[in-house]
């Protein structure tokens, strides 16, 4: 559970970082291990299921019309949810897995499961913008599916994939201070907590100012990460 979950301690309302610094820089790091772990269970997760959407199609290199059915509704069922809704959906899982429903690690689990089926999507409408006949001229080479699969589908998408994980990232970083409504900690209980609930303008603007800091800074490598790979 969250260190930030429930305190209610008494500080000076006038901002300081004697009084709100500590509490400041452990909900940004709550943010961060949220974030992190998240694109990473949420990126493989996602980059699986895309792929899984993309070959398992009509005509494509493993298909498979009961997997390809079965893998859009999904998609298309936990999309749409409201994360705040879906977080409160999954809650009785998040206990089995983690042992509760509250708290920084707890919301994890929302999290990945939430950007697993979005990234998901992404990664298979990037997916379909390859050329079919790079596909066919590597089956008339020889290789085969798994081949294909490693050493030319995720290659030749991958500057629009880099795309798709800043995207994925941004969005992660939102859930997660909607997450903090519901005592998942980090910067969006935080701003809750010590800047809304107390009408601390001040505070609940320094932990937004920080939430974009990263947004920015995380789609700024992204995009220089893509623009070389596509410059390739």
């Amino acid at each position: 559970m969250s260190a930030l979950a429930f305190q209610v301690a008494a500080i000076d309302t006038n901002w300081t970082w004697e009084s709100y610094g500590p509490l400041l820089l452990q909900a940004l790091g709550e943010t961060l291990y949220m974030v992190s772990l998240t694109l990473l269970f949420g990126g493989i997760g996602g980059l699986a299921v895309g792929l899984a959407l993309y070959v398992t199609r009509a005509g494509g290199v493993l298909p498979s019309r009961i997997v390809n059915t079965v893998l859009n509704i999904l998609v298309n069922f936990i999309r749409p949810i409201p994360f705040v809704v879906f977080l409160l959906a999954v809650a009785p899982l998040t206990r089995e897995l983690v042992g509760t429903y509250i708290g920084t690690t707890a919301a994890i689990v929302p999290l990945s499961l939430a950007a697993t089926f979005g990234f998901a999507r992404i990664v298979e409408q990037n997916l379909v913008t390859i050329q079919p006949g790079i596909i066919e001229a590597a089956r008339a080479a020889g290789a085969g599916p798994w081949r294909i699969i490693l050493t030319l589908l995720i290659p030749e998408a991958l500057g629009p994939l880099i795309l798709g994980y800043t995207f994925i990232f941004v969005a992660i970083v939102d859930a997660s201070a909607v997450a903090g409504a519901v005592n998942a900690g980090g910067l969006g209980q935080f701003a809750i907590s010590y800047g809304f609930n107390r009408w601390d303008y001040v505070t609940l603007w320094a932990a937004v100012g920080i939430i974009i800091v990263i947004v920015q800074v995380g789609q700024f490598f992204g995009n220089r990460m893509a623009r070389k790979v596509l410059r390739r």
